[in-house]
């Protein structure tokens, strides 16, 4: 028996005349982004849906599937965006942080201090009270300087006048320290040392800034305090 194939009856619509609400809506919807509003992203579906040829229409799975992957894109070029200002207001924070570290006296993990006007600079931590043994050496490795000191738990300040046991007095310059320390059993006591300097300047063209301390350079993070000099 042979069945007799029939097209299904189609009314296609005419589109709605353009009027200045109609206008205004598409105007806004352009504007705000289809990642905005959902009611958007519906009516955009269903308009779509409903114009679309009936003799060849786009499978809807397909169609959302592109919608969502539109929608998907646009979240992330705008999320980059957000991230870029972020980027720009960090640079520009760390900026002015490393402007505001300029003069001022800083406190940075280190063993190398500058010799200046026979003044050269450390702070050495003990963990407990002990007998601190120093050595501080030129640039060049030589030793010039040897000493023992009692020490108590905590931060100590320890500044050399720049002149060897003998009485030489060395010029100026980078000078290394070197401390251990025992307790009163002779064991050995965890010793850290910190340098301290007058913060010259600061390279904004470096990412993060560079601080220029006592003829080194170091980022803010590595600033462990700030000395105050003046009353």
């Amino acid at each position: 028996m042979a069945v007799e194939a029939t097209m299904p009856n189609t009314v296609v619509s005419a589109p709605a005349p353009v009027t200045a609400d109609s206008k205004k809506a598409a105007e806004s919807a352009k504007s705000s982004g289809i990642a905005d509003n959902f009611q958007t992203f519906l009516t955009l579906l269903t308009t779509q849906l409903q114009h679309q040829n009936p003799l060849d229409p786009l499978d809807t799975n397909q169609f959302t599937a592109q919608l969502v992957q539109f929608a998907q894109v646009e979240q992330q070029l705008r999320a980059n965006t957000q991230l870029t200002s972020l980027v720009e207001l960090q640079t520009t924070a760390q900026a002015t942080q490393a402007l505001a570290f300029v003069g001022a006296t800083a406190v940075v993990d280190g063993r190398t201090a500058a010799l200046k006007e026979g003044v050269a600079t450390w702070a050495v931590n003990v963990a407990k009270p002990s007998t601190l043994n120093v050595t501080i050496s030129n640039e060049a490795g030589q030793t010039v300087f040897t000493g023992e000191y009692p020490a108590d738990v905590g931060d100590q300040t320890f500044v050399w006048d720049g002149k060897g046991k003998d009485g030489t007095q060395w010029p100026e310059g980078n000078y290394t320290i070197s401390a251990t320390a025992k307790d009163a059993s002779g064991q050995s006591v965890a010793v850290s040392t910190q340098i301290y300097g007058v913060v010259d300047s600061a390279d904004l063209t470096q990412s993060p800034p560079l601080l220029s301390i006592a003829g080194q350079t170091f980022t803010t993070d590595k600033i462990q305090k700030i000395v105050r000099t003046g009353g």
